[in-house]
């Protein structure tokens, strides 16, 4: 069997530990060759194409980023592009692919699928918001550097008497806003799942700042958003791939509680911070759980299925009953960052 591999959408930690799961597990158990494709989606279109073997996987596994590199390319979003894919995949004989990525890449992934390619796909992304996996690959990394950052703010926060307002990740979904900002002590986190109002923001600030401290850190996701009708009107900055602009809810936050409190307040934006550097323990043996359960899945004759994390066991799930869904954070865990406010 000859095994296509790629790497869409962005990089997080951990996808060298699934590409290098994948190669060992289809040479080294099933005597599979594997071509990967670099840049994603856009490799396949063009024809960018590289032999993967041993040699190319040797001491990848605590590496950051991806070694097929990636891109925010969609085959089905472009003129030609899926014959493009299908012309390459049956050039290079590919009998199934691996893709690698987050809603955009899996999203593809099913309609190159539907187009009658066998394929397997594995979830990643740092907001950890795929459905149907308790766990994307670079989400818990993501969270240890927010949680890192949040616990270098709160002392130049506490030294200077200042609300220190951090912005993460998280267009759709709050997940990397609410478990840092419980694993940090933050007394404010304000995630897309719930719009804020910025006047019962100002409130609980004063009040904290009066009766038991005089610095406070305040957590936002990218995708948080004031309720509407409230005090705020605050409408999405966007690029040209219609990804929010990094730092425009943060800087209106912190400009809102500057202006209704008078505390000093600043801006801290972790942006690709969180997508870089060494993958944690539990991103490697993720990435490397899924790349093996992958090619398990190919070896079978799966197809239009993904792997996914229930409890404490890798499960294939069909790409149609996650398709277009995001993994929004529970009102429970939700409550709990409220909570410990």
């Amino acid at each position: 069997m000859r095994i296509g591999l790629l790497t869409g959408g962005g990089d997080c930690p951990g996808l060298n530990a699934a590409i290098r799961a994948v190669v060992k597990q289809a040479t080294g158990e099933y005597g599979y060759t594997v071509t990967g494709f670099r840049n994603g989606w856009r490799g396949v279109v063009d024809g960018d194409v590289v032999p993967l073997g041993r040699p190319d996987i040797r001491n990848v596994l605590p590496v950051g980023g991806t070694l097929l590199g990636t891109a925010r390319f969609h085959p089905h979003a472009e003129d030609g592009g899926l014959d493009g894919v299908l012309a390459t995949l049956e050039a290079e004989r590919i009998d199934s692919l691996i893709c690698i990525g987050g809603d955009g890449t899996l999203h593809a992934a099913q309609q190159v699928a539907q187009a009658g390619v066998d394929v397997v796909a594995i979830p990643k992304t740092i907001d950890n918001d795929v459905e149907g996996t308790d766990l994307s690959i670079g989400f818990h990394t993501a969270v240890n550097i927010a949680t890192e950052a949040l616990d270098r703010v709160h002392t130049t926060a506490e030294s200077h008497n200042r609300v220190m307002v951090v912005e993460v990740m998280g267009r759709h979904a709050g997940w990397i806003a609410v478990n840092a900002g419980i694993a940090g002590g933050a007394e404010v986190v304000l995630a897309p799942e719930e719009p804020f109002d910025i006047e019962a923001v100002v409130k609980y600030l004063r009040h904290r700042h009066r009766a038991h401290a005089n610095f406070s850190i305040v957590v936002v996701a990218e995708g948080a958003l004031p309720k509407a009708g409230s005090a705020m009107e605050y409408e999405q900055a966007l690029g040209r791939f219609g990804e929010i602009v990094a730092g425009s809810i943060g800087e209106r936050v912190a400009a809102e509680i500057a202006e209704r409190t008078g505390f000093d307040t600043r801006l801290t934006v972790l942006g690709h911070v969180q997508r870089g550097g060494e993958p944690t323990p539990t991103d490697r043996i993720l990435g490397s759980r899924f790349g093996v359960a992958a090619v398990d899945a190919a070896s079978r004759g799966e197809s239009q299925v993904m792997t996914a994390l229930r409890g404490e066991s890798v499960v294939m799930v069909p790409l149609a009953e996650i398709a277009g869904k995001v993994k929004h954070v529970p009102s429970e865990l939700l409550r709990v960052a409220q909570v410990l406010a």
